[in-house]
């Protein structure tokens, strides 16, 4: 059933791609599952099947400009001509919309990794009613000066040569730096799992490892900065999940994860748990601790209603 490819207008014109995989008994609730960067939904196949057996109705779509989502004169590596981050999340709506419609009256959780978590967070807050609990795993908010920097790197590189031509400095800032920090590593995408078949797997994929174009990485940095500064957006009382792991360079060995925890908390929001998962890279859902991770974030989806109800809940982290 996953393997699927299903098709849905957006209001933004994106010809939306999207995998499906029903619950296997009377489902208790949906989850909408939001891949990264250079990524796309058919990886995700595990995750959607073993949530299914724990009753939930699973939608995976790509991105516009990643896998099969097709929209007018976007190619690969791009969100848009312009307003990129808006129209992406205007997609994730038209997909909750369609899982609302066809499962009415159940739960909808909007589960991001990397940066379809960035993707989540902003969807979220641009539809605050829209979603009964939101999951961000692997991302990173947080990008300091080093972030403003790459901004300004990206804005140079856009005046010279456009915004749809991929960038030519992030890449090695960003992919580059992480593979080198993996000790001993034998691919640039080790920083990916310590699962080296995942990786293999991942470099083998053509839909997987593409270069972004400039106006996409300008789309990444703004959601980044925009989500924590709007959380006030957020019903105080949003149940939210975030999860990262020691080993993973992308978010500072998921010191960013901890940051993002600490804005939730100062914004007054109790119904947040927090896992930072020890000897885990950037692919939570890929590397050692699959089994351990899906079945955990089985347990807090399918408490998600009770613990909407308890407001005295305070903020957990825990390392694994």
């Amino acid at each position: 059933m996953f393997d699927t490819t299903n098709w849905l207008d957006s209001s933004t014109g994106a010809r939306i791609a999207f995998h499906h995989q029903p619950a296997t008994s009377d489902g208790r609730g949906v989850i909408l599952v939001l891949h990264g960067l250079a990524d796309h939904s058919r990886r995700y196949r595990r995750f959607a099947e073993a949530m299914a057996t724990h009753g939930f109705h699973v939608y995976a779509p790509d991105h516009r400009g990643h896998g099969e989502t097709t929209a007018p004169g976007i190619p690969i590596g791009r969100f848009a001509l312009r307003d990129g981050a808006s129209l992406v999340t205007e997609d994730v709506k038209a997909v909750r919309d369609l899982a609302a419609e066809t499962h009415p009256g159940l739960p909808i959780i909007l589960l991001g990794h990397s940066m379809g978590g960035l993707i989540a967070l902003n969807a979220a807050i641009d539809y605050p009613q829209a979603f009964d609990g939101i999951a961000v795993w692997n991302s990173n908010f947080n990008p300091g000066l080093a972030g403003r920097g790459a901004q300004t790197i990206l804005l140079v590189e856009r005046a010279l040569k456009g915004s749809d031509v991929p960038s030519t400095h992030l890449p090695k800032l960003t992919f580059g730096v992480w593979g080198k920090s993996i000790p001993g590593h034998h691919t640039d995408f080790d920083w990916l799992s310590h699962d080296q078949t995942e990786v293999d797997a991942y470099i083998a994929d053509p839909l997987c490892g593409f270069d972004a174009s400039v106006s996409l990485w300008l789309d990444i940095f703004e959601m980044s900065y925009r989500g924590p500064a709007l959380l006030d957006r957020l019903p105080a009382d949003l149940p939210v999940n975030l999860v990262g792991g020691t080993d993973d360079p992308a978010t500072d060995g998921g010191r960013a994860i901890r940051w993002l925890a600490d804005r939730f908390q100062k914004r007054g929001m109790h119904n947040v748990e927090t896992i930072i998962y020890p000897q885990t890279r950037h692919e939570t859902l890929n590397d050692r601790v699959r089994d351990r991770a899906t079945n955990a974030f089985a347990e807090w989806a399918k408490t998600l209603t009770s613990r909407r109800s308890d407001p005295s809940r305070d903020t957990r982290t825990q390392t694994e």
